[in-house]
């Protein structure tokens, strides 16, 4: 799994695909985007989870890096983002076959969301295989790359 977190004063993301354009948004959190290949297992989307709602991102009176999105009782918007894992050695088209299928990056993403929960975060989902527009404002600029493969995980 590979997880860009950005640490968000707000953030909404909203569904293009349909007529009414549905969104969803959140003050002071996290904005997550999410991409998952086949190999990804839920051992690993359940120590993400604990890694993510525990990371001391956000500032106290005391030090810049002092609470958590628990502490903040912050929220956290989940953005499923196959694009995470394109190859882009080889010619100008991005390849994306590192991606999951879509069957197993739905369901774990879903799940992994629902562990978020379980840590005891408030999560908001974008929308699996739709065209979204995502905003947001990011607070610092703070951005972390948490990647799986890269931690040994």
């Amino acid at each position: 799994m590979r997880i860009i977190l950005q640490r968000v004063s707000q953030a909404s993301v909203t569904n293009l695909d349909t007529q009414e354009q549905t969104t969803r948004s959140i003050t002071q959190g996290l904005l997550l985007l999410v991409g998952i290949q086949d190999s990804d297992t839920e051992q690993q989307a359940r120590w993400l989870a604990h890694k993510i709602t525990h990371l001391r991102v956000f500032s106290s009176d005391r030090n810049p890096q002092d609470n958590s999105v628990l502490d903040l009782r912050g929220q956290i918007l989940s953005i499923p983002q196959f694009t995470l894992f394109a190859h882009t050695k080889h010619g100008n088209r991005p390849d994306h076959t590192a991606a999951g299928t879509p069957e197993h990056a739905e369901q774990l993403w879903h799940q992994f969301n629902t562990l978020l929960e379980q840590e005891g975060a408030t999560v908001h989902e974008g929308f699996f295989g739709a065209h979204m527009s995502v905003n947001l404002i990011n607070d610092g600029p703070y951005t972390i790359i948490l990647d799986t493969q890269e931690l040994g995980i």
